[in-house]
């Protein structure tokens, strides 16, 4: 009993770390996402086609890889210091993330009707107007099951932290292999599917509060 509440008050730590790393991920990411997507959707062309091979660049290669860049790279490269381990956790989960979510919010805005932009206009809305007072709410529900799997993707992308030795719930998990415990492994597989879970739950909610914009 005492071996199971020393590992429960483990994970407990790690998964707080877990939880820091996910919420301010998202904190950043969405409204980071959003700048991206409408630089990715500008008229100018030369920042369009700059905005989109950044996209390309982040989506195409592995955060692992992008987490070590942020993280040595200033150093390796330019002699500066390396940023804090957890802030390199948060600027490259933030970048990566944002990437992914401008794309969907690109998707969503693209897939409303010109239609309802130019009946705005008839009402003497300009675009700002139209795009918070008709648009959002219709792109909200339409991004909301993709945004929804991003974001539980996230939540296990957390335990890529580690790499860069920032503690998580993962590494706390196995830290007791070395004392030869192997099912604090699959107790740290509960944390995740219980969130996950919880997320899940939420997410349906949202879904049947946003289900009256049809189409």
């Amino acid at each position: 009993m005492d071996v199971f509440t020393s590992v429960t008050l483990q994970l407990l730590e790690g998964f707080g770390e877990t939880l820091k790393v996910f919420a301010l991920t998202l904190v950043f990411s969405l409204p980071l996402g959003l700048v991206v997507c409408f630089g990715s959707m500008s008229r100018w062309k030369p920042l369009r086609a700059l905005v989109r091979g950044f996209i390309w660049i982040i989506r195409g290669t592995p955060l692992m890889l992008q987490l070590m860049v942020i993280f040595y790279g200033p150093g390796l490269m330019f002699g500066m210091h390396s940023l804090p381990r957890f802030t390199a956790v948060i600027v490259a989960f933030s970048i990566n993330y944002a990437c992914y979510f401008a794309e969907i919010y690109r998707g969503g805005i693209e897939s409303i009707s010109q239609g309802q932009w130019e009946a705005g206009q008839v009402l003497g809305m300009n675009r700002g107007q139209i795009f918070f007072r008709v648009v959002l709410l219709q792109v909200a529900k339409r991004i909301l099951p993709p945004m929804s799997n991003e974001i539980i993707t996230l939540v296990k992308d957390t335990a890529l932290a580690r790499i860069i030795a920032v503690y998580e719930v993962t590494w706390a998990g196995e830290s007791f292999i070395k004392s030869g415990l192997v099912w604090p492994l699959f107790y740290t597989g509960a944390f995740y599917l219980l969130f996950n879970g919880l997320l899940t739950i939420l997410f349906s909610r949202l879904e049947k509060k946003l289900s009256y914009f049809r189409g």
